[in-house]
Formats: C-alpha cells, structure tokens, sequence
C-alpha cells in the first residue's frame, strides 16, 4: 500500500476510535444536567484515548512503516497525557455535577464501580511518574517494560470494568456494540502481540550462523533462516534500514530488546551489529554457533526505500551505523547509481565501525564518507567536533541540493538534534528528514 494511503488509514481508524462513541452520545437525546452531560462526554474520549494508546506500541507492522517507531511512541505518550487530563476532567464534572459524589473517592465505602475507576486513574497516575522519572531513577529496560506493561493493562482492565458496572451506555445499542468491537480488536491486536507471535509464529525463529567481533566492544549476530520439522528455511523480507526485537527464548516473558538490521535486504542471511553494554548484549554475543533465537520484525520506517529521492545524506553515531550499512550494503547489491553523503561520528578512532567495507563499497556506488572523532586526538586529521552547517556544506558539495536529498540520522539525542538544526539551516525539507535515537524505548 502507498505510505500517504496507508498513513490516511491508520489516521482515519484512530480518529474513529477516538470520536466515534462520544459522537453518538451527542447525538442521543439531551438527559440530565450539562455538567451531567460533560461527565460522560469526558468519560467516553477518556476511554477511547486509552484504548487508542493501548494499540499504538502493539508492534503493528504496518502502523510502524507508516509512521515510523518514533512517530509511534510520541504518539502513544500524547494519547496518554491526553487520557490523565481527560480522567481528572471527567472527575471534576462528577463532583460539580453532584458534590457529594465526592465520597466516592473513598475506597473503604465506594461501590465497586467507583472503585474501579479510582483504581485506573491511580494507575494512570503512577504511569505518568514512571514515565518521567525513569531516567531519574535508572530504571533497567526490562523493569521499565515490566512496569510499563502491568500499569497500562491495570488502567485498560479497570476503566472497563467500570464502565460495565456504571451500565448506563452500554445498554444503548449503537455505544454498546463499539465497546464490544473495542473489545474485540484489543484482543486480536493483545493476542497477536502476546501469544502468537512470541509462542507460535514459525517465521519468528533463527539460529546463529556466525558471531563476528567488530572491536572490543561490538559484535555482529548474523542469523540464518531456520527450518521446521523438515520443511521450507523461515523466510522474512525487510526494507533497508528496519530494526527488530531479539529474545533468547520462545516464551512471553522473555528478554528481548530492539536492533538495527545491518545487512542487505537480498542478503541470505540477516545481521545485527551490536555494542555489548549489558547482560542481555553480552548473552547474545557468547552464543554457540547453531543456537536458536527468535526476532520480531520487521519494524519501522527508517529506510530510504525511496524511489523519488534524487540522493541521500546519512549520519551516524556509533552504532547508529548498522542501519546506514544496511542502505550501503542494499544500495550495492542494486547498483543504486545515486549519490550517497554518510558521516560517520565516534569517540575514537577504534569506534569507528565497518571502514574496510566501506572503502570496498565505494567503489561499487556513488559513495562518499567523513569521519569525525568528537575530540582531537594525536595524529588525527580528519574532522573533530559536533556536526554543523559547515560540516554538512562541505559535505554536500557537489550532490543535488538539500532540499532534494533525503537525509537519516540516527545516534544519541544530542547528535540527533545538533544534526537537525544544521539541516535546516542549509534548508533541507523536514519532510525528508528521518530520525532514530537510541532513546526510543
């Protein structure tokens, strides 16, 4: 399907799942008092908020390529800012509606309805904290996931439950029949996220080819397809630039973390160049030849999967290499007679990944890299420093101007952003500029 078809698909179901019960209660007959009426208007786009949030991070393929796994999750937090405030102005209608239902907060005494509900908005509330304080309290990605995951599921169960025992809307036939639907498609997407593709999907299962040391601290996992019971190798495509979630076992409550696919899209086998900074990392690396891991993936949109694109310019931090290699690599095996710009940004020289490679590929594709060491070091001649305007000019002489080139950046937050604001001085189109950060989960 085409990206602007499919974006305007994803945007329109949204957009329906948010508007569509609150529409219809307008549409009823006028009953009770206005703010009444306001309690279960906030109430619906509250639900329907959360509901939406809930879908946005379920690894829906083809949500991610339509937006892009950044877009997603900025999304996803909005929804869920946009869901505490609509709670809390819902909670303030009840109350001005009726002031004595402020006893309802009292959990020793509340019907089990309002206890429901001070439950999902205590989950609410204590997502919002973990979301803002997780860097603070350095929190480890599988206890933030952990977390994360049985908070959310708390609200959604809660705000159900209330609603059930609230049983005023969902006897009306037409918001009843979308809280069922709303239902249904939260336990298709839960079951396909949860259950089927980390307990049974076939396709999800490789085993170790190889496990190449880049530099001390960087490997490369190469895995290869894995056959079943005697039949066909799993086989899976991707666009160049995609990333995956690696876990070492087939079981939902596995670890598992996302990384950049490095190797071509026609290669046979697939790669993941990956700094060993942690247990799970250094786990992947001491593998044995012949072991079994299981990815989900493909996922995202940071890929120059373009053909419109008159040339491309990439920057890279560190790792954030791997998925410029995968472009390189794709490019190569194409024969892509466009020119591509990467800048490649390390802390040393020793950083500074895949440089026999890419000499080799210069050869076969319009290809140009710069090195830049963020600080000098002794017999160093090459760029030092942050990425600017003056850097990117020099870059880019020669190619198309930047309003026609498409450029990738990925790395941590501060290349990111530095990167960004040299591009729009040297007027790039923000439409053509694609963002990864490290940060992402």
């Amino acid at each position: 399907m085409d990206q602007r078809l499919l974006r305007a698909t994803w945007l329109g179901g949204l957009g329906v799942i948010v508007s569509a019960p609150s529409l219809v209660y307008l549409a009823l007959p006028s009953s009770g008092g206005l703010w009444h009426r306001l309690s279960v208007l906030t109430g619906l786009l509250a639900l329907s908020a959360l509901v939406s949030a809930a879908v946005l991070p379920s690894r829906l393929r083809s949500l991610n390529r339509a937006f892009g796994i950044e877009s997603v999750i900025d999304l996803h937090r909005f929804l869920g800012v946009a869901t505490a405030s609509l709670v809390f102005a819902h909670l303030a209608c009840v109350v001005a509606a009726e002031p004595a239902n402020i006893t309802l907060l009292d959990l020793t005494t509340a019907p089990g309805r309002a206890k429901a509900a001070t439950i999902s908005t205590l989950a609410l509330v204590a997502l919002a904290g973990l979301t803002v304080l997780r860097n603070q309290a350095r929190l480890s990605y599988e206890l933030w996931k952990l977390s994360h995951v049985t908070l959310a599921a708390t609200a959604l169960l809660a705000a159900a439950l209330h609603v059930l025992l609230l049983d005023q809307l969902v006897r009306n036939a037409v918001i009843g029949t979308m809280f069922v639907l709303f239902a249904l498609m939260l336990a298709i997407v839960f079951g396909h996220r949860w259950v089927w593709r980390p307990m049974f999907d076939p396709s999800t299962q490789f085993v170790v080819h190889d496990i190449r040391r880049e530099n001390p601290t960087v490997s490369t996992l190469v895995l290869a397809p894995c056959s079943r019971d005697g039949g066909p190798a799993t086989t899976w495509a991707f666009s160049p630039g995609q990333f995956a979630w690696i876990r070492l076992d087939r079981s939902v409550i596995a670890q598992e973390h996302p990384f950049t696919i490095a190797s071509s899209a026609h290669s046979d086998a697939t790669e993941f160049t990956i700094r060993h900074t942690g247990d799970f990392t250094k786990a992947l690396r001491r593998l044995p030849i012949g072991a079994s891991v299981w990815v989900d993936g493909p996922h995202g949109a940071f890929t120059n999967d373009i053909e419109t694109s008159a040339g491309f310019v990439m920057i890279a931090g560190g790792v954030g290499i791997t998925p410029m290699m995968s472009m390189l690599r794709t490019a190569a095996h194409r024969c892509d007679p466009r020119p591509y710009r990467l800048i490649v940004v390390a802390s040393a020289p020793e950083d500074l990944l895949f440089r026999a490679e890419l000499a080799q590929l210069r050869r076969i594709i319009d290809l140009e890299v710069t090195e830049v060491l963020r600080r000098p070091v002794e017999g160093w001649s090459g760029p030092t420093g942050d990425v600017n305007a003056e850097l990117l000019s020099a870059v880019l002489g020669g190619t198309p101007p930047p309003a026609e080139v498409d450029c990738f950046i990925c790395g941590p937050p501060a290349l990111v952003t530095d990167a960004l604001g040299a591009l729009e001085l040297l007027g790039a189109t923000p439409d053509r500029i694609y963002t990864e950060q490290f940060d992402m989960a």
